[in-house]
Parts: C-alpha cells; sequence; structure tokens
C-alpha cells in the first residue's frame, strides 16, 4: 500500500498552482454525512450547467443549501427560459460528470456564462468541486470570479 502524501493534485489545483492562484485542496464529499472540522455546511456551494433558450449553456453556481431560481438566471443571462441539462448529456457538454462540475475546469474548455450568487461575495470565499468527486477547493469569491469570468448576482429562490 502507498503511504499518502497529502492530497494528490486535481487538474484544478494544477491549473490554479499555473495561474499562482492561492487555494485550499479539501477532500470532502457534500452530498454525504459529516463534513471535516471548521467547514461550514453554507461556505460550498455547487456547480449546475443549465442551457439557456438563447444562449446555449451557462452555469449558476449556489450554496448547496439553497435552491437556484431559473427566472432570475434566465433573466441575468439573457434569456427567456432555462432548464437543467441532463444527466446523461452533462459530461459531453461540460466534460464533467454530476458531481463533479466545477467553474474552473469548465471555464478552460468552454466560454460558458457563468454567474455566482452574491452570498459568495458577502462571505469572502467559497468552497466548490475540484473536478473529482470527493474533492473540493476552497477560493476567494473575487479572485474565482475574475479567473473564470463569472458575474455575482442573486440566483437564490426567495423564500
Amino acid at each position: 500500500m502507498k503511504k499518502k502524501k497529502g492530497l494528490k493534485k486535481t487538474l484544478v489545483d494544477q491549473i490554479l498552482d499555473k495561474a499562482g492562484i492561492s487555494h485550499d485542496s479539501l477532500s470532502l464529499n457534500a452530498l454525504e454525512g459529516s463534513l471535516p472540522e471548521g467547514i461550514d455546511r453554507s461556505a460550498i456551494y455547487k456547480t449546475l450547467a443549465l442551457k439557456g433558450d438563447k444562449t446555449g449553456p451557462i452555469i449558476g453556481i449556489i450554496p448547496i443549501t439553497e435552491h437556484l431560481d431559473e427566472k432570475k438566471l434566465a433573466k441575468v443571462s439573457g434569456n427567456k427560459k432555462v432548464t437543467m441539462i441532463p444527466q446523461k448529456e452533462l459530461q459531453k457538454t461540460t466534460g464533467y460528470v454530476h458531481g463533479a462540475n466545477n467553474p474552473v475546469g469548465i471555464r478552460q474548455k468552454h466560454a460558458f456564462p457563468i454567474f455566482i450568487d452574491q452570498t459568495a461575495k458577502e462571505s469572502g470565499s467559497l468552497i466548490v468541486s475540484a473536478g473529482e468527486i470527493g474533492r473540493s477547493i476552497r477560493i476567494d469569491s473575487q479572485i474565482l470570479a475574475d479567473f473564470v469570468a463569472a458575474e455575482f448576482t442573486d440566483l437564490l429562490t426567495d423564500h
């Protein structure tokens, strides 16, 4: 058995390192049970891939504890309507399987518009997938937005 020496870098880690962008690599699966100490569930964001009726694929990033308001995303992205990309088309569209979509990797391959919920800007940092199930990165919200050319906006359903 191999000795574990820290976490193997994901492609996302490598892209950020190469760009000189500071981030923390985390091993966590937000979909399952307990989180490591010091990590709040509301700091973890999911990367959703949708299709706009005018723009084609668009990415929405929201806290895993919240629900996306598709009407808000449609409006801000210049669409009349947006719908989730079916799971069977996800990997073909974004290059990632369900649970591993991430803004860094998607931006490297595609120029899809990316929108991050404004709560990430307010909190200063967020945790998103690192492109592999069970792997995440914690990164400064504004730095991530600048790097992937994302826009902060209100994407959440009103409770």
